[in-house]
């Protein structure tokens, strides 16, 4: 029986594929559940209005994911930190930290989004990655300045 799928279905597909499988298993587990609709001229029609609106929406979201990377491209913050008499940092700087930051200048950004391997623990410039989108990133820069 060949079967239209209406979401990812681990092993067989992803959303859109036409895969051929047992009578059984299209009846008794996949169209029950959802995950799979006869391939008939109907349901197909159905299924690429469906991969057709992701396709826009996705689109929407990589073109405001554009816009922001512009605004972000060249941005600079500076977080000042307390340092010990040795000049030594106190603490160090996260996401958490950076996200606030550009949140004082207008720019919301999601801090998960903010691509640090580890927080900033001594004093300088650094150049932090921020992943928009999965296609889309923009570059900040960092300056930790003592108190």
């Amino acid at each position: 029986m060949k079967v239209i799928l209406t979401k990812d279905v681990e092993g067989w597909g992803t959303l859109g594929d036409i895969i051929e499988v047992k009578d059984g298993f299209a009846r008794n587990y996949l169209i029950p559940r959802g995950l799979a609709y006869p391939a008939n001229d109907q349901y197909v029609k159905y299924v690429q209005e469906i991969l057709n609106h992701k396709a826009r929406k996705l689109q929407r979201e990589k073109e405001k994911a554009l816009e922001l990377a512009k605004k972000l491209d060249g941005v600079e913050i500076e977080i000042k930190r307390p340092i010990g008499v040795t000049g030594k940092m106190y603490g160090s700087v996260g996401t958490n930290d950076i996200a606030e930051k550009l949140a004082e200048k207008g720019i919301e950004i999601d801090r998960k989004k903010i691509m640090l391997r580890s927080p900033i623990r001594n004093l300088g410039s650094y150049n932090v990655q921020i992943k928009l989108h999965p296609e889309v990133s923009a570059t900040i820069r960092v300056h930790v300045q003592p108190e």
